[in-house]
């Protein structure tokens, strides 16, 4: 039996249990916004034991993400406690499944940290961008001029913004000349700045316990698509990756205490690969469809 940690509105989860059922293979879905809901019971005296959606042991997990209950009907106080308890549950509950993960969840948490990645990353062996994180306007400008005004900005974690019922993403961009020219009109917040690369064509790289399956994408054939793919849906195609790069992919994966990455990467016009980050639990759906890679069929093997 697999379990399924997760939240109603994740399609990718959708898209994987659709396999799932033609396969006949059994699986248990955690919602987690409706964790107060299920049944579930934990009991420890000479023993332990478990019981969660009516299953009391399970092969392996699949930790996607978490959503806490909506719990707005109580009053701020009653509902800041039940919240924070309930996380503390989760992560207690995690803890003590011991089962196969795809992945850790502690592991994933730690992983998600971008600086972390460039440098583990960089130890492993990979090229990375010229990258500051700063507060000081001296050392942002002297930066900028150090690549002559080619770098660019991305946050350090928060890649989605809400507005209201409306929800966007937060693209890399480049850092504007009116900006450094009139640095001392802004504050500095946490974010990421790197130089900006010049680009043959990017690569998403997925790894799977020990393979790897690379897509590649022509971000340079539109001009809005250069500095941040995202942001048109393009497509993608099967991408032969060296095998110096793949091997690295997946020490980095297993490094950083995962089962599961989908890594980017640059592929300069000299030919050299970069390594810009990796997403614990990236999107593959679009990939899949667009490629034909196995992506959801060595995910459910690994979950075997």
């Amino acid at each position: 039996m697999i379990l399924i940690i997760t939240h109603k509105r994740d399609f990718t989860v959708d898209f994987v249990i659709n396999n799932l059922n033609k396969e006949g293979i059994p699986y248990k879905r955690l919602n987690c916004e409706d964790i107060l809901e299920y049944p579930w019971s934990i009991s420890i005296k000479d023993t332990f034991n478990t019981s969660m959606l009516g299953e009391k042991s399970f092969r392996s997990v699949w930790f996607r993400r978490t959503m806490l209950p909506d719990l707005n009907h109580l009053p701020l106080e009653d509902r800041n406690y039940v919240l924070k308890e309930t996380e503390y549950f989760l992560d207690n509950l995690f803890s003590i499944l011991d089962v196969k993960w795809v992945s850790i969840p502690y592991k994933v948490y730690h992983a998600e940290n971008k600086l972390l990645q460039l440098k583990t990353a960089a130890a492993l062996g990979f090229l990375l961008p010229d990258t500051l994180v700063t507060n000081q306007k001296n050392e942002l400008t002297s930066f900028y001029k150090k690549h002559q005004g080619n770098i660019i900005v991305k946050p350090l974690g928060v890649t989605r913004s809400q507005n209201g019922n409306n929800s966007f993403l937060l693209f890399t961009n480049m850092v504007p000349e009116e900006m450094i020219s009139n640095i001392k009109e802004y504050d500095l917040t946490p974010c990421i700045f790197q130089e900006y690369i010049d680009k043959d064509i990017e690569i998403r790289a997925t790894v799977i316990g020990k393979q790897v399956f690379a897509a590649k994408v022509d971000s340079q054939a539109h001009e809005e698509t250069k500095v941040d793919w995202r942001r048109e849906r393009l497509p993608f195609q099967v991408f032969s990756l060296p095998q110096a790069i793949s091997d690295l992919c997946i020490k980095l994966v297993d490094t950083l205490g995962l089962r599961f990455g989908a890594i980017d990467l640059i592929r300069k016009k000299d030919g050299a690969y970069v390594f810009l980050e990796i997403n614990p639990n990236g999107q593959w759906v679009w990939i899949e469809q667009q490629t034909g890679l196995p992506l959801t069929k060595s995910l459910i093997k690994e979950l075997a």
